[in-house]
């Protein structure tokens, strides 16, 4: 080997790189244990409606400190993201001695019935509001798909100038609407040539001749048959 000057090349190179690896190792040891280069300041961006100061700050306490280098952006970004009205939380060092919080909240959409608030991203959250909201009901994990509903039905029943104030899905994937004047909608579950859109879309139709001209009000409405509804109205026994 010592007379083999190719051989002799590679085992130096190969010591060369071995010992910038360690120089480069220890010098990064070295920067993030040293106190010549103190963070001393954080900042938080994003439009905040619900969520505090106090709690960002409280959020970040023990997270939030010592070496610019040497702090955990991704557990300051889950400490933050833990608050009940933060979605998403962005955090980058901003040179010398500052960390850049950018916050996400959510936007409510609707309650939900087994507690808690469901965002406009169908995503269910921990916050609490005093706002009036539509009230929202379903299995476990169908928080996402009971929010596309309700915008899909909003905007059928937006001829009639109704919201749906509350949407159930029940155990069996059954839809059932109460609008904000108290009439329950019974939409039944989804079928392969009759999904439950187009039988909310036969009532908005067929609800100026109908409905609409009834002197007694009208409390239910079920539109699981095929070629028209049936009809309860107040103090009424059947319809």
């Amino acid at each position: 080997m010592w007379d083999n000057p190719r051989l002799l090349n590679a085992a130096a190179g190969a010591l060369t790189a071995l010992a910038l690896m360690v120089f480069a190792v220890a010098a990064m040891q070295l920067l993030l244990r040293s106190a010549m280069f103190p963070l001393r300041e954080m900042t938080v961006r994003g439009a905040l409606a619900h969520t505090s100061r106090a709690e960002i700050e409280k959020a970040a306490q023990g997270r939030v400190g010592g070496n610019f280098f040497a702090v955990d952006l991704a557990q300051v970004r889950a400490a933050l993201e833990g608050l009940p009205w933060v979605r998403r939380v962005e955090v980058r060092r901003v040179w010398p001695d500052r960390l850049e919080a950018t916050l996400e909240e959510h936007v409510a959409l609707a309650r939900w019935a087994e507690g808690g608030l469901v965002n406009v991203q169908g995503e269910r959250f921990a916050g609490t509001s005093v706002a009036v909201l539509p009230h929202f009901a379903g299995p476990a994990g169908s928080e996402g798909e009971v929010a596309r509903r309700y915008r899909h039905f909003g905007e059928i029943l937006a001829p009639l100038a109704a919201a749906p104030e509350r949407l159930t899905l029940s155990p069996r994937y059954a839809w059932r609407l109460r609008l904000g004047d108290g009439l329950a909608i019974e939409l039944g579950r989804d079928a392969p040539n009759d999904p439950v859109e187009a039988r909310l879309a036969r009532l908005v139709v067929a609800y100026p001749h109908t409905l609409a001209r009834m002197p007694r009000k009208h409390e239910y409405v079920d539109l699981r048959y095929p070629n028209g509804f049936a009809l309860r109205l107040a103090d009424a026994k059947g319809g």
